[in-house]
């Protein structure tokens, strides 16, 4: 399947819910723009470790009002797939906009799949990321990341894989024509 029109799509969730790999495979499935800027993008700009970017942004705002512009305007550009945790909330127009959950425990056994580490440090590490998220959107934007209601569609991606989670965004993207 392929759109030439303008349909933009916006994927959001929490760290390990796979809205990177989704985004990526709906993405080139649609033959559609990926969007997908993050602070490991600059990180790589900016030649700092991913960490010490997440670091600046707890004291510095800079950095998520960079994120944030950024993919706005890259996903305003074309048809695209904008992935990001605010993607639902910031992207207004997106045609679908999906909201990608999952329980602590496999979103930190998928982090550790990729990644490694001990599941222990990956749970507390996981849940501290989720919590200060949180508070730095709801302080930025004034955004609760835990109110879905702004998703036309919320998938649990708990014994999902990432294929089977595309397979439900682009049913509902099916019904959009």
């Amino acid at each position: 399947m392929s759109y030439k029109n303008r349909l933009q799509i916006a994927i959001s969730g929490c760290s390990g819910c796979g809205n990177s790999t989704v985004s990526r495979i709906l993405a080139e499935r649609l033959n559609l723009y990926l969007v997908n800027y993050t602070f490991r993008s600059i990180a790589a700009e900016d030649g700092i470790s991913f960490e010490e970017v997440c670091r600046r942004a707890e004291i510095e705002d800079k950095y998520d009002l960079r994120v944030d512009q950024t993919q706005v305007i890259l996903a305003r550009k074309s048809p695209s797939v904008l992935s990001s945790r605010l993607a639902i909330w910031l992207l207004d127009e997106a045609d679908i906009k999906v909201f990608l959950k999952g329980s602590l425990e496999i979103r930190a056994r998928r982090i550790q799949q990729r990644e490694g580490g001990s599941m222990e440090d990956l749970l507390n590490t996981t849940a501290l990321r989720d919590k200060r998220d949180h508070e730095r959107y709801w302080r930025l934007y004034g955004i609760d990341n835990y109110d879905y209601s702004k998703a036309d569609l919320i998938v649990d991606t708990d014994g999902l894989d990432a294929p089977q989670v595309v397979d439900r965004i682009e049913e509902a993207v099916r019904k959009l024509k």
